[in-house]
């Protein structure tokens, strides 16, 4: 694993998982331009959710089985088949199949991960995994930026037609940059399968994160996706160029967020856990009030995003560690997870807003992040106190 290999790899990363947001502060003009309403633009993300949760279960196991080398640029190029189709979408059905599929192929920020740890050796391993995951966070947060910013000077579809243009070039650099690497095991696909679905119906502090992990990615999504709706309405009436700024505020907070991993490495991580949901929690009364006042939905935002990431780091550390010769299983059952959560919420934006607006949605997010801050407290001394690695379960 070399320097640049490892750039590369959190750049592809970002690329890959951002790609799913692409379409987040695009919402009103897309509902604009195809003539449909606010609240069916919202099911664009709810179908990316969708998609990427079935990548995430069935595709990204197939690191343990295939050459990485070639499975990676081969799914950098399916992604930029389908981000063409969203850029040439005729109609808003087409548009949505088109977002699904992009959503089915951009899993290849979740087998890069890893192959990273694979590349590393045992002194630098946790600090490359640190970089591929944050140019996976950053790369969600990016996305909004560069969506925005493309869609005000040359409309939405040219965003989706510029990102299929970069992953293209990235499938190339991948695909000349990563090393061969015998597959990991010789057992068959469905056995692979099996043994994700093993790891979920038996290990306490698994499904107990996922819990945590799911409503996290929920109100994630629930927020983001309408935050587009909130700042494109009087009071503030934003262009979409405008709107995709919003992304600083959050990378800011994604950003405060990385030092979460050293607080796992001092054996604080359940607390951190519980820290980061009381940030959540906090983010949403703060954002709620600032439905009217910028500086109020700024701070909410950032605060939000901190404990939200936070959340995040904190769950796949300890999850790496409760397994450390499956983690790519673990990994799988835990995105997977997450993705089901944020399909959720995606439904859940578009009938919160219709129903109650803003208040609506960050009222439930706030009642969201307090159900689980008390799972938390509930299991914070159980479940989520890891007391020695598990051993992976057997690939027939």
């Amino acid at each position: 694993m070399t320097r640049s290999l490892m750039v590369l790899f959190a750049i592809a990363g970002g690329a890959a998982v951002g790609s799913l947001y692409y379409a987040q502060p695009l919402l009103d003009l897309i509902a604009r331009d195809l003539r449909v309403p606010q609240e069916s633009a919202g099911l664009l993300v709810t179908a990316s959710q969708i998609g990427y949760a079935l990548g995430i279960l069935f595709i990204v196991p197939l690191g343990d089985l295939r050459d990485r080398r070639r499975l990676v640029p081969l799914m950098m190029l399916l992604s930029a088949v389908a981000l063409a189709a969203c850029g040439i979408a005729p109609g808003f059905v087409t548009l949505t199949l088109a977002v699904a599929a992009v959503g089915v192929t951009t899993v290849s920020g979740q087998i890069l991960a890893p192959l990273a740890g694979d590349l590393s050796d045992d002194a630098s391993r946790g600090k490359v995994i640190g970089i591929v995951v944050s140019g996976l966070i950053t790369g969600i947060l990016v996305a909004r930026i560069f969506s925005g910013v493309i869609a005000g000077l040359a409309g939405w579809r040219v965003v989706f037609l510029a990102a299929a243009g970069i992953a293209v070039i990235l499938s190339v650099l991948l695909y000349r940059s990563i090393p061969h690497i015998p597959a990991k095991t010789t057992g068959s696909y469905l056995g692979l399968l099996r043994s994700v679905l093993s790891f979920v119906v038996r290990d306490r502090t698994l499904q107990v994160t996922m819990v945590l992990g799911a409503t996290g990615f929920a109100v994630f999504t629930m927020f983001w996706t309408t935050l587009t709706f909130l700042l494109s309405n009087p009071p503030y009436s934003y262009p979409t160029s405008v709107i995709g700024l919003f992304g600083i505020a959050g990378l800011v907070g994604a950003l405060a967020a990385q030092g979460a991993g050293r607080v796992h490495d001092r054996g604080l991580s359940t607390w951190g856990t519980g820290v980061s949901w009381l940030l959540i929690f906090a983010g949403f009364l703060v954002a709620g009030f600032g439905r009217n006042v910028l500086v109020l939905l700024l701070i909410g935002i950032v605060v939000l995003d901190i404990g939200l990431q936070a959340q995040h780091i904190l769950n796949q550390s300890r999850l790496f560690q409760l397994a450390p010769s499956a983690r790519s299983r673990v990994n799988t059952a835990y995105i997977t997870g997450n993705f089901v959560g944020g399909t959720i919420g995606s439904l859940l934006s578009t009938v919160l807003w219709a129903a109650g607006g803003w208040g609506a949605i960050t009222g439930a997010g706030a009642i969201l992040s307090g159900a689980a801050l008390l799972l938390w407290a509930a299991t914070r001394n159980g479940a989520l106190r890891l007391a020695r690695p598990e051993p992976s379960p057997a690939i027939p």
